[in-house]
């Protein structure tokens, strides 16, 4: 397409700040990817879906963007409502200029850039123009769901998935031919919150009239899960109110949850029992099997009701909370450790003022065996960006080693967001080449090479039991 004269900011050396940064970078760029967890849709994987349009692949179901819309005055009809895909894309196009500083303007220049070679500054003036050259591209075969994963370098995607799930889409790509790993991950949520409307229906779908069944159905499904290739189990939980619990106990609260006509009122002490009960029994299921156990804590979803009555979750009015998580977090993990049945495990905040929390949690429970066993992920929803990734690296360099980090994830539901692994890979040899520079690291690029390919790779290779 005809480029034109717009400064290309992202340039070869964009966000690394000096020779060092540059060297470091070159190290990591081409390494595959292990995306261990996000929420790409296995069935679009498995039917290798040809998109029709850039809307459709780039917008639809990304409340980041959605949000930013609404923040600039876009009305709903643009976002999720009824306008025709190119009307959603000219909005879009409209507000993302308004996005200066927000990770948004970052990540979908990549995008087109990667992808569809867009050098140009995406504007309501060129807007038509870009979504006429990615719609003829999204046409061609290989930008397939597939062939994007594979353009990408992507070894193994790592989707969320609910217990109840058959599994259907990761058994038809186990046996065909597509070298890309698209592997289950086990997320019991549902199961877990006893308090939230539902519950009683998802455990009698998972026949399960007792606390034992309900262990029982859930080990079922997690060796269902294991036999397809999963390895990782993942929790979305708002905090652990960790509290000490008998099996009667949670037998009891169970009885009364299922029981009671309609939906039981139970204390949030009570609440938190079951639950911690429950975590504590997965909790060794998982380490029985190998597993790497994840915990994402932290967010207020679903905070507008009005939105949330008319669209549904996840549509982008979440937030940061600011719950107390130390205490959970060491009671489960202590007591998991007590019989030496604690997984490996990866923790994710989402508040920034508790990154020096996470990152000293995961120190009190190494046990000597596992290089990295606990791992303070990377910044995740709100965090993915500059700022919350670099503070999320400076808590654990200060209180851990930065050297073992699993390291970055897209935790996304496009298939467009493989760019932030490059996002990410910038920022972490511009962190080593910033320190290089100013003489707090020693310039032995080829040690400090190999912890950030470590990083970006091969951590990752070697901490998950993926086969690869």
């Amino acid at each position: 397409m005809r480029v034109q004269t717009i400064q290309n900011f992202i340039s070869e050396d964009f966000l690394l700040s000096n020779d060092y940064s540059q060297q470091l970078y070159e190290q990591v760029r081409d390494l595959p990817i292990i995306d261990y967890h996000c929420h790409l849709s296995p069935q679009e994987i498995a039917a290798d879906r040809q998109f029709e349009n850039i809307t459709q692949i780039w917008l639809a179901g990304d409340h980041y963007k959605w949000r930013a819309m609404r923040t600039n005055g876009v009305d709903e009809h643009f976002i999720t409502g009824e306008a025709s895909d190119w009307e959603k894309f000219l909005k879009y196009a409209e507000t993302l200029p308004y996005t200066l500083r927000n990770p948004l303007y970052h990540w979908s220049h990549l995008e087109l850039k990667r992808y569809f070679g867009v050098d140009e500054l995406l504007t309501a003036h060129n807007a038509r123009e870009i979504y006429d050259h990615c719609n003829q591209l999204l046409a061609q075969p290989d930008f397939s769901t597939r062939s994007l994963l594979e353009k990408m370098r992507v070894e193994v995607v790592g989707t969320t998935d609910d217990p109840l799930d058959d599994l259907s889409h990761h058994a038809a790509l186990a046996n065909s031919d597509f070298e890309v790993q698209v592997l289950p991950s086990f997320r019991p949520d549902r199961a877990i919150m006893i308090d939230q409307p539902g519950w009683k229906t998802y455990v009698s779908d998972l026949e399960a009239e007792t606390f034992e069944q309900l262990l029982e159905k859930l080990e079922e499904r997690i060796d269902y899960f294991h036999d397809l290739g999963c390895r990782v189990s993942d929790h979305g939980l708002e905090t652990l109110f960790a509290i000490n619990c008998t099996r009667q106990e949670a037998v009891d609260i169970f009885n009364r949850a299922y029981q009671t006509p309609g939906r039981a009122m139970l204390l949030p002490a009570e609440v938190n029992s079951f639950q911690t009960h429950l975590l504590v029994e997965l909790g060794k299921m998982y380490h029985e099997r190998g597993w790497v156990q994840q915990f994402h804590l932290g967010a207020i979803r679903n905070n507008n009701g009005r939105l949330l009555r008319q669209l549904g979750a996840d549509v982008g009015v979440d937030s940061i909370g600011d719950f107390n998580h130390a205490k959970g977090l060491s009671f489960l993990f202590d007591t998991l450790d007590e019989t030496d049945q604690l997984a490996r495990t990866i923790i994710y905040n989402l508040n920034p003022a508790d990154n020096e929390v996470f990152a000293t949690m995961i120190g009190n429970f190494a046990d000597g065996r596992i290089p990295g066993k606990m791992q303070f992920g990377s910044g995740w929803w709100f965090l993915d960006q500059l700022d919350g990734m670099t503070r999320q690296m400076n808590a654990l360099s200060n209180m851990g080693l930065l050297s073992r980090f699993v390291g970055m994830l897209t935790d996304s539901r496009s298939f467009l967001s493989y760019p932030r692994h490059e996002y990410f890979r910038r920022l972490l040899a511009d962190l080593f080449g910033r320190d290089i520079e100013a003489g707090k690291l020693p310039p032995n690029l080829d040690w400090t090479g190999k912890i950030c390919r470590d990083i970006c790779y091969f951590n990752a290779k070697n901490y998950f039991n993926f086969h690869l």
